[in-house]
């Protein structure tokens, strides 16, 4: 894999960025609510990226989400989507609303598609993946210099891709 197999990646941050509004990301369930954003940077190899507190429509916040724009080998591995959902608030699928909700905002920034990976013991991350559509590619060998198996000691991580 090289970062010509990515080419949206130098369309959507070299230059300036613009962040959109998330305004419409809300079902009747859940409201992804914006708690910041971050900027990109080349030199790391880093997407801009949206982190959001996943909310009842009481306001009382679920747990969170974030979504990495743009594509590249790091992001092939970590994907472009995180989610965790405090443990009182599991099993009713919103970590996989949050993800639907999401690709609505990866469709404004053209991505065409998302990766989502996920250790593979995690059965309920891999049921989220699932529920939300994806295709499993594969189950892969982190890369050695890969962050997720530095500093979490993982080895695999399932890759699903969500054709958007």
């Amino acid at each position: 894999m090289s970062s010509d197999d990515y080419p949206i990646k130098s369309i959507l941050w070299k230059g300036i960025y613009m962040f959109l509004n998330t305004d419409f990301l809300a079902s009747d369930e859940i409201k992804l609510v914006l708690e910041k954003t971050v900027a990109g940077d080349t030199e790391k190899n880093r997407v801009p990226a949206y982190h959001f507190a996943i909310c009842n429509n009481d306001g009382d916040k679920m747990g969170s989400c974030d979504l990495r724009i743009g594509h590249n080998e790091k992001l092939y591995y970590g994907g472009n989507i995180g989610y965790a959902v405090s443990e009182k608030y599991r099993g009713h699928h919103y970590a996989g609303k949050a993800c639907l909700l999401l690709f609505e905002l990866a469709r404004k920034h053209k991505l065409g598609y998302v990766i989502i990976s996920c250790n593979p013991d995690n059965n309920a991350s891999r049921k989220t993946c699932e529920y939300a559509g994806g295709k499993l590619l594969e189950i892969a060998e982190l890369p050695e210099d890969n962050d997720i198996r530095i500093e979490c000691g993982e080895t695999k991580a399932c890759i699903y891709r969500f054709e958007l």
